[in-house]
């Protein structure tokens, strides 16, 4: 105990504040890592390579297994270089969050006008009925962020943003229903897009575990982009917004136009969060 207090002291009297920097750097990097990888999938792996690396530590250290050790420390650069592979999706999306908080582009130079406005309230009319008569729909709304590659999943529209044209394109059983609207520049510029799912823990947590594609769609696109999306349940007909990866659920229509207005408002000069 005394030869433990001893090294423990040492270590405190040979600390400056160089020494700190670089202690605050090392934990600043380990928390945005764990804070990137949270709710995701990619946690769960995580865990099972710090449990896995710290038994394979205890186990060559503790016991006297030669041939064993050998066999870790060959691996131990093939199992490091596996690493960018098992987190691709996980790096890649923080790059992106990286690249979009880099972004000097001002929020005013959105297409907030007139047509914006009145898309707006064509959206949040639309969602309204649907949300009455229990349609099921998922609109993305662009912003920033450029969402070419899903709409080139869709049908091509070009179309202005009408409460009946959002009706009839989420009627059940139409041809464009089961998919995602697209909406830029106060037009629908695309209907049913393919949307990439949410891999978050976000869902699963929920009261509601009945939640399907479309909500895992709607977290799935604002976690790849900035874009806002707004998707109405076909089970219970509430109407959720998503952003950022961040999803409220049951939202009345009132509230649903306050939060887009906040999003699209002219004199925005910072980008908003749900």
């Amino acid at each position: 105990m005394a030869n433990l207090l001893n090294n423990i002291l040492f270590i405190f009297q040979r600390l400056n504040w160089l020494s700190v920097l670089d202690i605050l750097l090392v934990t600043l990097i380990f928390f945005v890592i764990l804070y990137s990888l949270r709710d995701t999938q990619a946690m769960v792996l995580l865990r099972g390579v710090i449990f896995l690396v710290v038994a394979l530590v205890l186990l060559t250290t503790l016991v006297d297994l030669p041939a064993f050790s050998w066999l870790i420390q060959s691996m131990l650069p093939a199992l490091l270089l596996a690493i960018p592979v098992i987190f691709a999706p996980e790096i890649r999306r923080a790059l992106e969050r990286l690249g979009r908080a880099g972004s000097f582009t001002p929020a005013s130079t959105q297409s907030t006008d007139e047509q914006t406005q009145k898309a707006i309230h064509a959206v949040v009319e639309a969602c309204a009925r649907l949300s009455a008569r229990q349609h099921g729909a998922l609109i993305a709304i662009q912003r920033q962020d450029s969402l070419d590659q899903y709409i080139e999943t869709g049908v091509q529209m070009r179309a202005h943003v009408t409460p009946e044209l959002l009706l009839q394109i989420f009627y059940p059983d139409t041809p464009l229903h089961d998919g995602a609207v697209v909406i830029a520049s106060g037009r629908i510029v695309a209907a049913a897009c393919v949307m990439p799912l949410s891999a978050s823990g976000v869902l699963n947590r929920s009261p509601e575990r009945q939640m399907g594609l479309r909500h895992r769609a709607a977290l799935g696109i604002s976690e790849v982009s900035d874009a806002v999306s707004v998707v109405v349940s076909e089970q219970s007909g509430s109407i959720s917004i998503s952003h950022a990866g961040r999803m409220i659920r049951r939202i009345d229509p009132e509230r649903l136009e306050n939060i887009l207005a906040a999003f699209f408002r002219p004199d925005a000069t910072t980008p908003q969060r749900v």
